[in-house]
């Protein structure tokens, strides 16, 4: 058995949230954080700082955006491509992508038929064409005699998808973003040679990801092993379990929820032994992407920690903001934050803190939180931090 303590410690010792935050954040340094968490999903909203940045530098205080951006170009360390969502991952994985390509060329096609426009697969081959000839191109160098609607956001016009589905099926690579914006070109002129020369079969690659998911969670079932790299079906992770089970690889052992109950889970034997230090007791903000909070249901199980992000609630309906971030001390999550950079004004406007269930906001807590919004501030490039009138508010026993 591993009493929920325990599991918690291991399983965010596994995420990168165990150690200090010290080290360069760039260069081969960055390439292991990245490599150690497996992959860092990318993300648009920008209300503070992008998703992937917020992730790295909660792990590297140290760390810029333009490392990453070194990282994806001249060094070629990592690239980008989807796991549950885009994602950016080591450069070294690359050959196991290959069978998610082969996949996705089977699918994408007819399901985008009825999800995207029509004529996107007419496309294809005259956008791989403009590609080979004209080099690096954007959604907007192709389909200029066709019309953009305002649907919205996933309202591409037909060479747009046939973009993206071709950057799906590993004809096409992102070579890097500028703004948000991807820039795509030949696979081949992205990702380096000895990478796309590297060959693994399907059996190498559910026993790689499996092995490799197991790694970066510490436990888990096979649902969750085939979820995290999004490469393997359910029941591929199921049949490679089964047989990790059957020759002592893995045993089953209960793992205590947040809520006392316990849950047979996977696990190495080894590991099940480790003694795993305590968390430092900094208050830390996190992305609303981060990884250790990926899954949602699990970081409730385990953290005791219901997390949604309320994009698609009404204001009226909302508990919180529909965009808050989550804030954790030690090994556990005492709240969440609303707040946004106001780059014109150079300040970081703090909306409201929400303490979660049995925290009490002490002095010593409020300065810890205080210390992380400066420094994340400064991250932000903000000189100044401005917080709202009620800004902290009652925890759920003093309101009852």
């Amino acid at each position: 058995m591993l009493d929920n303590p325990a599991a918690r410690r291991l399983f965010l010792h596994r995420h990168g949230l165990g150690a200090g935050q010290s080290g360069p954040g760039r260069g081969e340094d960055l390439a292991g954080v990245i490599r150690d968490l497996g992959f860092v999903q990318v993300d648009s909203v920008n209300t503070l700082a992008r998703a992937h940045d917020l992730i790295l530098w909660t792990r590297r205080q140290q760390y810029r955006p333009e490392a990453l951006g070194r990282l994806s170009l001249g060094e070629r360390q990592v690239f980008e491509h989807w796991t549950h969502d885009a994602a950016v991952i080591p450069v070294e994985f690359f050959a196991h992508w290959r069978h998610r390509f082969d996949r996705d060329r089977s699918h994408l096609a007819a399901r985008w038929r009825e999800w995207r426009r029509d004529g996107f697969v007419d496309r294809i081959d005259d956008v791989l064409r403009h590609v080979q000839a004209e080099g690096e191109c954007r959604s907007s160098d192709v389909g200029a005699d066709e019309e953009r609607k305002s649907g919205g956001w996933w309202d591409w016009h037909p060479s747009k998808t046939a973009l993206e589905y071709l950057w799906r099926v590993g004809e096409l690579s992102v070579v890097r973003r500028d703004g948000f914006q991807k820039v795509y070109d030949l696979t081949e002129r992205v990702i380096p040679e000895r990478h796309r020369a590297a060959v693994t079969d399907l059996d190498q690659t559910i026993d790689w990801a499996c092995n490799a998911a197991l790694d970066r969670l510490g436990f888990a079932t096979p649902g969750e092993l085939a979820d995290f790299w999004a490469l393997v079906s359910r029941d591929e992770a199921r049949d490679w379990c089964a047989r990790a089970l059957a020759d002592g690889r893995l045993i089953e052992a209960d793992i205590e929820a947040a809520d006392g109950t316990r849950r047979p889970t996977l696990i190495r034997p080894q590991v099940l032994a480790e003694t795993v230090a305590d968390l430092p007791g900094r208050v830390r903000i996190l992305s609303p992407f981060d990884p250790a909070l990926r899954d949602r249901k699990r970081a409730e199980r385990l953290l005791g920690f219901r997390y949604r992000i309320e994009i698609f609630v009404p204001a009226a309906r909302r508990q919180y903001g529909y965009y808050v971030f989550p804030v954790m001390e030690g090994d556990r999550m005492i709240g969440r934050i609303d707040l946004k950079a106001d780059r014109a004004a150079g300040a970081v406007d703090v909306t409201a803190f929400w303490p979660e269930p049995g925290v009490a906001m002490g002095k010593g807590r409020i300065q810890r939180l205080g210390a992380e919004l400066e420094r994340m501030a400064r991250f932000a490039g903000c000189e100044d931090l401005r917080l709202a009138p009620g800004w902290l508010r009652e925890t759920q026993e003093s309101r009852a």
